[in-house]
């Protein structure tokens, strides 16, 4: 198979490079990563397989093994790359993390022994790793993280007990606060740093040995054969081939990166406009974080918030995802009829062809998809896969894997995960305090307060304090800090909807009678009849808030009140995607802008645009049984989903197939909101596809004899 990799002039070389951290270099800085990488890489295979250690000194030994990675890659200031006495200073720090999972594993038992009271070496150690954790996250991740780390820190020690209101809090002391950040599983080595050293690291690991593999440019040129014969076919291939990226590497930049200097040229010879070929492609990679199996780390952290099993967080996020994706192929369609798009990629490669040669490739994700189905934890599957990875290789010509090139593949992941890894663990200590203090279940009452009990208006505020939040944090650590904060606010309201519509109904099951009945035995009677929703909200209302939880499960059932939950939460992760097409700051946009040359900011807003489907979906989610429905009803969903979000597109632009006037445009709107509006019937939906293919037909015929005409 022929490599994909393209050439990229020195411009935009160096345009790339700022979207990297800037790293030492030298022979023996890149020989000592390789080897720490290759030593990290054994370890956690071993740990996540076979071993069975302390999980208290698991996460003391990989935040120490990556926060070493991290300073020896990454000086204090860009301006000390070349500096001896720089890295002289970070040497020191090296020993100071080498020193703390040795410290747990040496003392912690005689922490407990004298009832948790520090002695010197106790408060250095904790105060050490808090401050490492700090500053390690300031140099790869800038100073936002660290900012908000001290504001909570301090909040809990010092001015928490000097503010009054609904977030005063009588405050912790010092030790207190470090005793529980560095030496429980509730701090910097909690679930977060748990999920960073298990589910995270073995699915980038599995991602980089697929990479080595050559399963990178397999996706490509799969892509590129499928998408061939289509109008404006480079623009699917980017959008295909981010999507496949994105399944296995969870980076919305580095998914820019690696398709993006392949996509975007093709775009722009094919015929589209640059800032719209950049846009594509970083809606499209935004969309990679979106797509199981490993969704930018989403899906695993989802799922130990949530209580519920990785396999079936990854199974309802499929479909949403595919909405997303095709949502951002309608654009691409629509473009290239309006700009006669010309067909640049008939190059004579089936896709057919292209599985011929690569169809080994598909064998790993085969495995692990079969593995998780069979039961097995996502770390045994993972490393199964990798383990896959390797033995089909050996069915390629040309990415053969011997011991070099898996030591490669290693000491790749390995580098890959340091920077998440440092910030998984630092984000612990954000958590550990909201979580101490109540906080979140504070901010959740406001949250509902200032909505007014709205859920629309609710989903609006998280959607802008994601978009806040996401202009200093990275996706991963803003849907941790958002997800912590309001998911219980948007459980609450989502539970309660569906309550009110059951009330409304006359639906209630006899189980949750008891609950009315303690609250107001007189309304026992109205409960088998259908009311106004009014009545039902004023029902609802007297029934006391301790005992709603109750009452949503034995009115809605276990596995409704989970869906429901991992709703709020799979609602709050895609509006975390948003800052990476969103200005003032979307890396995403910005990276696809410097390859394509176009205005970074400008390109933000194109992709913005065309990355609607963040915004829209999600409310189809809280709205419809999109997450959790059974079959029929999803496949429902998903067929009036994709025609009324392509009207959608399609009102948006003002073209469909052919030029819109304002009567075909309001026909398309009201056909879009037909097909998308929850809870309509069937047959409303059924007029908007009507009404839809009427004018996609029209259209058509339209091109065509304007097309005619034009050649005649």
């Amino acid at each position: 198979m022929s490599s994909t990799q393209p050439h990229m002039d020195e411009e935009t070389q160096a345009k790339l490079k700022e979207f990297e951290s800037t790293h030492r270099s030298g022979t023996g800085i890149n020989r000592a990563i390789y080897l720490i990488g290759i030593l990290m890489a054994f370890s956690h295979i071993y740990i996540n397989t076979l071993g069975t250690f302390p999980e208290l000194w698991v996460s003391a030994f990989h935040f120490a093994g990556f926060g070493i990675m991290c300073t020896l890659l990454t000086p204090a200031s860009s301006k000390l790359t070349k500096s001896k006495l720089a890295l002289g200073v970070d040497l020191v720090l090296v020993a100071a993390l080498i020193c703390l999972p040795i410290y747990i594993m040496l003392f912690e038992d005689a922490l407990y022994d004298r009832g948790v009271t520090f002695v010197t070496g106790d408060w250095i150690a904790s105060a050490v790793a808090v401050l490492l954790a700090l500053e390690l996250i300031r140099r790869t991740a800038g100073w936002f993280i660290p900012a908000l780390i001290f504001v909570a820190l301090t909040y809990v020690v010092l001015w928490g007990s000097l503010i009054s209101g609904p977030f005063s809090f009588p405050g912790l002391s010092l030790e207190t606060l470090l005793y529980r950040s560095f030496f429980s599983t509730d701090g910097m080595f909690g679930s977060i740093s748990r999920i960073s050293w298990s589910f995270v690291f073995m699915f980038i690991l599995f991602g980089a040995f697929l990479v080595k593999s050559g399963a990178g440019d397999f996706i490509i040129e799969l892509s590129r054969a499928a998408a061939s014969k289509m109008v404006g076919g480079p623009g699917f291939v980017a959008v295909l081939g981010s999507g496949l990226m994105g399944s296995v590497s969870g980076s919305s930049v580095a998914n820019t990166v690696s398709t993006g200097v392949i996509t975007i040229p093709l775009m722009q010879k094919a015929g589209f406009p640059a800032r719209f070929a950049a846009g594509i492609e970083a809606a499209a990679s935004t969309g990679g974080q979106l797509m199981p199996p490993v969704m930018g780390a989403g899906a695993f952290i989802m799922a130990s918030y949530t209580q519920v099993s990785y396999v079936t967080i990854i199974s309802v996020a499929a479909i949403p995802a595919l909405l997303y994706f095709l949502s951002v192929a309608f654009f691409v369609r629509v473009e290239a009829k309006r700009s006669n798009v010309v067909q640049t990629m008939e190059d004579g490669v089936s896709a057919m062809s292209v599985l011929k040669q690569g169809w080994h490739h598909i064998l790993p994700l085969g495995g692990l998809v079969t593995m998780l189905i069979q039961g097995f934890t996502p770390t045994y599957a993972a490393g199964f896969a990798i383990l896959i990875v390797i033995a089909s290789s050996w069915l390629s010509k040309t990415h053969r894997m011997g011991v070099i090139e898996i030591l490669d593949a290693m000491a790749q992941g390995a580098r890959n995960m340091s920077t998440t890894a440092v910030l998984l663990v630092g984000i612990g200590l954000v958590v550990n305090v909201i979580s101490t203090t109540g906080v979140g279940n504070t901010f959740s009452l406001m949250i509902t307060s200032w909505a007014g009990g709205s859920l629309f208006f609710t989903i609006i505020l998280v959607a802008l304090a994601s978009l806040i939040l996401g202009m200093g944090l990275p996706v991963t650590a803003s849907y941790i800090v958002l997800g912590t904060l309001s998911a219980p606010a948007l459980y609450n309201l989502i539970a309660e909807s569906q309550m009110l519509e059951m009330l409304a109904s006359g639906q209630l099951p006899e189980t949750a009678h008891a609950i009315f009945m303690l609250v107001d035995p007189s309304v026992i009677s109205q409960l088998g009849q259908s009311m106004p929703i009014e009545q039902a909200t004023q029902l609802l209302s007297q029934v006391p808030s301790d005992f709603k939880g109750m009452l949503y499960e034995q009115a809605l059932g276990a596995e409704a009140i989970a869906m429901f939950l991992v709703t709020a939460h799979m609602i709050i992760f895609w509006l975390s995607q948003d800052s990476n097409v969103t200005p003032p700051v979307c890396l995403t946009a910005f990276a696809a802008a410097a390859i394509a040359k176009t205005p970074p900011m400008r390109t933000g807003v194109t992709a913005w645009k065309l990355a609607k489907g963040l915004y829209i979906i999600p409310l189809l989610m809280a709205y419809t049984p999109l997450i959790g429905g059974d079959a029929e009803t999803l496949l429902r969903l998903t067929v009036f989903g994709i025609f009324g979000l392509y009207a959608f597109v399609a009102v948006m632009e003002g073209y469909l197939e052919d030029k819109l006037n304002l009567v075909s445009r309001g026909l398309l709107l009201f056909a879009a909101i037909a097909m998308l509006w929850p809870d309509l019937h069937i047959g409303l939906q059924f007029v908007g596809l009507v009404i839809f293919l009427a004018v996609f037909i029209s259209g058509k015929r339209s091109f065509t004899l304007n097309q005619n005409e034009q050649h005649a």
